[in-house]
């Protein structure tokens, strides 16, 4: 992590890769404050419905973590492009990325940190489906390349 912070607790290899789900129950209703690899899907099996809100502001602070426009971005520029789409002129690189959600979540922080030390003008990803299964990959991402 560089000069980021001063000590880093390597516990090896995450299963997972992306913040879990957050979900708040202190309301009349559930609401879906981050997805993670739980899917709305399966949490409506258990408790049924559940609203889904993106920018949900309690005064100044957010309710959970990783709910800035902004979030575990590089510092080189993340770009997101469509499926397809020709890579950017210049000097970068696009990510091969799994074609499995959970494996793609997984490596997702890993090879965004490993593209990043690598002096590129750009990284480029392509955006996954816009899928269940994908939803909170698209999130991660999508908070990655904001500026």
């Amino acid at each position: 992590m560089g000069d980021r912070v001063a000590m880093v607790l390597e516990g090896g290899p995450s299963t997972v890769g992306i913040e879990s789900t957050v979900l708040s129950l202190a309301g009349p209703e559930a609401i879906l404050l981050r997805p993670g690899m739980i899917l709305q899907a399966e949490i409506e099996e258990v408790i049924g419905s559940i609203c889904i809100c993106r920018d949900v502001t309690m005064g100044s602070a957010h309710p959970a973590p990783g709910m800035h426009r902004r979030h575990y971005s590089p510092t080189t520029p993340l770009i997101l492009v469509r499926p397809g789409q020709p890579p950017s002129g210049g000097h970068g690189v696009r990510l091969q990325m799994p074609t499995d959600p959970s494996q793609y979540a997984a490596v997702l922080y890993e090879r965004l940190h490993q593209a990043d030390s690598e002096n590129w003008d750009w990284i480029e990803v392509e955006l996954p489906p816009d899928d269940p299964r994908w939803a909170a990959i698209r999130d991660r991402l999508e908070r990655a390349a904001a500026r």
